[in-house]
């Protein structure tokens, strides 16, 4: 008797971790977001002519979900810009890479048991880590320096795999509100900054 009884209170301490456990998880409020995507954006400066590049980026935030639907994200970016144009230098082609940190307020409303939008908007300071201009003859890196800022806007529709993960399509939109400017010792002087870089892809969503 002594035996059955100790076998019922250990049955029932596991029934309870395990339990608490799965409220522990459903009630979770970190999560990680993931996106990566295709696109372009204007290059707009103020002496030389403007030109477009291609865009490969993407971004890893991890998202706290404040009040229920709503949270506040923060992260790291990373995007590839590559294109052509010119300048008082010549023809050139250009490859960028930039690095961002994006303070995001989201939006994680559900729309039936499986299907889910995701929403972002909010503000970035960036800075490139590679800026280099190949011309016909020669060429120069580092071009432009410093960290400007901006805004972005996101939205996504998804499809929750299981109560942990979640993957959809997302497009977003960011343009900068303040400029780089070139280095010193550089062909030429200038200022510049990135409107309206659009991009699609896909993104991934793990509670933790």
């Amino acid at each position: 008797m002594k035996k059955m009884n100790f076998i019922l209170v250990l049955t029932f301490l596991f029934s309870f971790s395990l339990i608490q456990a799965q409220q522990e998880e459903d009630n979770s409020k970190f999560e990680i977001i993931a996106y990566g995507g295709i696109g372009y954006t204007k290059v707009k400066t103020h002496v030389q002519p403007r030109y477009d590049l291609n865009v490969n980026t993407g971004e890893i935030l991890l998202n706290y979900k404040v009040w229920g639907k709503y949270g506040i994200a923060t992260g790291i970016g990373f995007s590839e810009l590559s294109g052509s144009g010119f300048n008082e230098t010549g023809v050139f082609y250009s490859e960028r890479n930039l690095l961002k940190i994006p303070l995001l307020f989201t939006l994680n409303q559900n729309i039936s048991d499986k299907l889910f939008i995701l929403g972002t908007l909010g503000a970035y300071g960036q800075t490139p880590t590679k800026d280099q201009l190949a011309y016909i003859d020669g060429g120069e890196s580092d071009v432009y320096e410093g960290w400007n800022y901006g805004i972005q806007l996101g939205f996504g529709f998804g499809y929750n795999i299981d109560k942990k993960l979640g993957l959809g399509i997302n497009l977003n939109g960011q343009s900068d509100l303040s400029e780089l400017e070139t280095s010193s010792g550089k062909s030429f002087n200038d200022k510049q900054k990135h409107n309206n870089l659009n991009s699609i892809g896909l993104f991934l969503k793990y509670k933790l």
